[in-house]
């Protein structure tokens, strides 16, 4: 005897060996023995062999037509013998019987399982359902193909063009679409990256790093709502002619200076800080646009504001306006630069002129402040803040110093970026500058006094600290956000609340209303400030803040990157100059481009090298590179082992971003 069965959702057959109760011990073609309970035998027979009743059955299953076995089954639930002999017009064959099984089985659209060799044939609405869905997914799978062809052939489907950064960023992997990519993909050996630029669904590397990053954090745009334009209040107007110093294509101008000689050796010095926190209110319109995007998003030739552009052409500090502005004087004794008293107020300050470092850095040297030679705008405003910002510095290090830490190095260089037309020029400047220091000398005071402001005043701000606060080096010297004074040792100041930006930073915009509250109302400050003691959503701000300011810098870190390497196909550079900063780092004299050097020769921190440039990627940002020689023991413009290691923000970083880097 015979057995067809079902086993593990399979259907086999083999002869009987033996039964002992429920169960048969049964012999496989392939010489194998299983158990089978009787529960499972589906039939039993003599003939033919096991194995050509399986064949037979698999013939008569092909031959079936699914359409009439459909409508000879009508919609009762019956046994596979029951519809053998209905379809067959006789009781049907074991092999008959089998095939209808396999058919059946292989049917699950037209024929619902209901059992042990027991079906029901599928409603006429649910079948018609389910055929349309099958009808479709084979034209999708035309369609699919279709798509990966025409890939593979360097053209892109009409359909990719409207959803090419989704497809890239945040595909749907069940869309046809995207299957094609990666199956065009998986046959070319490529990345869907790599392909959507062969085939133009993105224009350049360019535009692939600006739309990842643009999925990521503006993907509704980066366009603005239509907004109103807030008024400022009435102010009394200050008695100065103020004038900013900025790089050409600065257009968020937030500081400007003064210089008002008092007699007798004393001078008034002005800060005068573009006050938008007079008109933008906490909660409005264009406080949730700030809050959103916290701050301005740099780039090399391009960026994208914090601000609608009307809103910050109504409080920057443009030349030959009056403008709202947040004022912080200092009365200084020239004698020994002493300050005799600060004050801070809310007034309108005429803008007398917007100096450019392009215009000037040339002229304002420390040669010729030290001669006093040059002919150059407010020259004598400018050697008066020179001095004041070489006092103001000294102090810092000896107060750095105190906290245990070396003076700052000022053998830094820094490079600027600019792009048109897809052209790019790095250019070197030293950083420590007279300009640069003057700035960032000022905007480190007055950060530092606002700070203390707020904290003397008991209201709550946004303070950067560095330092004590345990664990390793690292830790130590990392710098931290926080609600409450604390010292910055990298900057050798007691406190320091960035508030001198309030255009691109909402930190800024936030301290701003709070140094506001604190001129305006006095002691009773802590209970008028738009954020109040303790309050937990100012603590939100800074986790944000924290947050979307750490992913900008990585993303203008990643384009200053490719744009380096734009320079490198610009200049056809193939052997070039780097020093080295630390075991295999590197980095090029001419730019500002880190290379990692594996199996790098043992060489101290300074050595000049010469390298053979064998590739680079502007997609992947890579680049290989190999040691032709050691060109000297040492250059005279490398980084710190502090700064290259992270571990001490220098003034630069930390306010110069307010004059230089951007």
């Amino acid at each position: 005897m015979n057995l067809f069965f079902e086993e593990s959702g399979d259907f086999k057959a083999g002869a009987v060996l033996s039964q002992q109760g429920e169960a048969y011990q049964v012999e496989m073609q392939s010489g194998k023995r299983t158990k089978v309970k009787a529960r499972d035998v589906l039939l039993q027979f003599s003939s033919p062999e096991p194995a050509q009743l399986l064949s037979d059955a698999k013939t008569i299953a092909d031959d079936i037509d699914l359409d009439f076995l459909w409508e000879v089954a009508g919609q009762e639930e019956f046994g596979f013998a029951e519809l053998g002999t209905e379809y067959f017009g006789h009781d049907p064959k074991p092999h008959e019987a089998a095939g209808l099984l396999l058919r059946l089985h292989n049917a699950p659209i037209y024929f619902y399982k209901k059992g042990k060799g027991r079906y029901k044939a599928a409603p006429e609405d649910s079948l018609k359902a389910a055929l349309a869905g099958i009808e479709k997914k084979k034209q999708q799978a035309l369609i699919q193909a279709q798509y990966v062809e025409e890939l593979k052939a360097g053209r892109l489907p009409d359909s990719f063009k409207p959803i090419v950064m989704q497809l890239l960023f945040k595909p749907d992997k069940n869309g046809i679409e995207y299957k094609a990519l990666e199956a065009a993909c998986s046959e070319l050996q490529t990345t869907p990256q790599r392909l959507m630029l062969a085939v133009g669904g993105i224009a350049s590397a360019k535009q692939l790093h600006m739309m990842r990053f643009l999925q990521e954090y503006f993907p509704k745009g980066t366009g603005f709502p239509a907004i109103a334009i807030p008024q400022s209040p009435q102010l009394p107007v200050a008695e100065v002619g103020a004038f900013s110093i900025d790089d050409v294509t600065t257009t968020e101008i937030d500081d400007a200076f003064s210089v008002v000689e008092l007699g007798d050796g004393k001078i008034r010095v002005g800060i005068h800080i573009a006050a938008p926190g007079l008109g933008i209110r906490r909660g409005d319109a264009i406080d949730g646009i700030a809050r959103q995007r916290m701050s301005t998003v740099y780039m090399p030739g391009d960026k994208i504001t914090m601000l609608p552009d009307e809103l910050v052409d109504a409080f920057t500090l443009a030349e030959g306006r009056t403008c709202p502005a947040l004022s912080l004087y200092a009365t200084l004794n020239t004698a020994d630069w002493s300050i005799i008293s600060t004050e801070t107020r809310a007034e309108a300050v005429p803008i007398a002129a917007n100096l450019r470092h392009n215009d000037l850095d040339a002229l304002v040297t420390e040669d010729n402040l030290a001669a006093g030679t040059g002919d150059y705008p407010y020259k004598s405003d400018i050697a008066l803040l020179w001095q004041w910002s070489q006092v103001l510095e000294q102090g810092r290090m000896a107060k750095r110093e105190s906290f245990g830490l070396r003076p700052e190095q000022n053998n830094r260089v820094d490079f600027n970026f600019y792009v048109e037309d897809d052209i790019v020029s790095i250019v070197r400047r030293k950083r420590g500058a007279p300009l640069d220091k003057i700035v960032a000398e000022l905007m480190i005071f007055a950060n530092s006094t606002w700070g203390k402001l707020m904290h003397d005043h008991g209201v709550p701000g946004i303070y950067r600290t560095q330092g004590a606060s345990g664990g390793g080096w690292a830790a130590k010297m990392q710098v931290r956000m926080l609600t409450h004074a604390a010292p910055h040792q990298g900057l050798g100041v007691d406190q320091y609340a960035w508030s001198t930006s309030p255009l691109r930073r909402y930190t800024d915009l936030v301290n701003q209303w709070q140094i506001l509250a604190c001129i305006e109302h006095g002691v009773t400050a802590p209970l008028a400030a738009p954020f109040k003691p303790k309050d937990a959503d100012l603590f939100a701000v800074v986790s944000a803040f924290d947050a979307a300011y750490g992913a900008y810098a990585d993303f203008q870190s990643n384009m200053e990157r490719f744009w380096c390497l734009r320079w490198l196909s610009q200049e056809n550079a193939k052997h070039v100059e780097a020093v080295v900063l630390k075991d295999e780092v590197l980095r090029l004299v001419d730019i500002p481009l880190i290379i990692r050097l594996p199996a790098m020769p043992q060489a101290a921190r300074g050595t000049q090298v010469k390298l053979d440039l064998i590739r680079w990627d502007e997609v992947d940002l890579n680049i290989e590179a190999r040691l032709i020689e050691l060109t000297s023991a040492s250059a005279p413009e490398v980084e710190s082992t502090e700064s290259i290691d992270g571990e001490i923000a220098t003034s630069e970083t930390e306010a110069g971003a307010e004059s230089v880097s951007e």
